[in-house]
């Protein structure tokens, strides 16, 4: 049920190559307006940051029209603005804070700061309700491969593990690449992976039982590309449909088992998963089946809001709204290597 009474926020993520609004009152999601600029970026194989840059500024105002429409609202009704400082692109990010902060000034509404990657654990609450205090939340991205304890997603997220070379998604992108499946690179090799046997080809699991909560995708990359290389020049053909679906399953074992190893280590019994490559539907298959083997509840984002979008921007400033926080300064910077402990700037 909507109350009137709650805020209106509007949020603004630019963080990489997705121009995204949405407007949230509470829990209630009104709007989630996005222009994606992913193919301009397809020609290069990867997002180009200038390129990035330029789309945001193209699409940012009828992007804000856009949600604004769809809500039914006016820029009179917005309580307060909510911006993605950071982590992503640097031009990119500065292109989404510029704006907000125009918005808020001409308007006088306070302005948040906000943390990429605690909004992408916020977003949960516009589906599932409020979060569990604490949860585990393990992000899984182009960008980011994290596993944080979340005591209060507002005020107290804490890193315990991280990436240490490729992201998930980042290499879902690049063995895309080596197999001729175009960008991005992860739901195509989700939908190829389908028609292949995960068991095919035995590639490594890197990190999997070291001891720690972090990630290392770099060399399963690479053996990927070896092996693929190795079959063009025996004169054979590649088993495409395989080799993803092998790839893939080396993937999510490994991110599946991690998280739950913080859930167990932690005595945390709630499972947060986001980020775009949590859209992936093998990922999101075991890790509801060991969640359930385990006794850990799952939650996980419909794949619409696991990728950027300004919708999860709005929850954690309706959020840091609700829990009375005070706003950023106007001077707040854009700052891409923001540190996921801190939310808001």
């Amino acid at each position: 049920m909507i109350r009137d009474s709650e805020p209106l926020v509007l949020g603004i993520e630019t963080s990489c190559d997705e121009t995204g609004v949405g407007l949230v009152r509470g829990h209630t999601l009104l709007a989630d307006a996005i222009a994606s600029s992913v193919e301009q970026h397809a020609r290069f194989g990867g997002v180009v940051p200038e390129v990035a840059s330029r789309a945001h500024l193209e699409a940012m105002t009828p992007t804000v029209e856009r949600a604004l429409a769809d809500a039914g609202v006016s820029f009179n009704d917005v309580d307060a603005f909510a911006v993605t400082a950071g982590p992503g692109l640097p031009g990119a990010l500065m292109v989404g804070v510029a704006a907000a902060k125009a918005y808020a000034l001409s308007l006088g509404k306070p302005l948040y700061g906000v943390n990429h990657l605690a909004a992408h654990v916020c977003v949960d609450q516009l589906e599932h309700g409020p979060l569990p205090k604490p949860c585990v939340a393990m992000l899984v991205s182009g960008g980011h491969s994290s596993l944080l304890l979340v005591p209060d997603v507002a005020s107290d997220v804490r890193s315990l593990g991280s990436t240490v070379d490729d992201a998930a998604g980042e290499a879902f992108d690049k063995v895309a690449r080596v197999l001729d499946l175009g960008f991005p690179g992860g739901p195509v090799i989700d939908r190829m992976a389908r028609d292949g046997d995960p068991a095919a080809i035995a590639f490594p699991r890197g990190k999997y039982n070291d001891g720690t909560y972090d990630f290392s995708f770099s060399g399963l990359k690479t053996a990927v590309a070896r092996w693929v290389e190795a079959r063009e020049r025996a004169g054979e053909p590649v088993p495409v449909a395989d080799v993803a679906a092998s790839f893939q399953e080396a993937v999510v074992d490994v991110l599946t088992q991690k998280a739950l190893k913080v859930c167990k280590d932690n005595g945390v019994h709630d499972l947060l998963i986001g980020g775009g490559v949590a859209a992936n539907s093998r990922l999101r298959a075991l890790a509801a089946e060991r969640c359930e083997a385990a006794g850990v509840r799952l939650r996980v984002p419909r794949p619409k809001l696991c990728t950027d979008n300004g919708a999860m921007v709005a929850a954690l400033g309706a959020e840091l709204v609700s829990s009375d926080l005070p706003p950023s300064d106007l001077e707040v910077p854009a700052d891409s290597s923001l540190p996921i402990e801190t939310v808001t700037l």
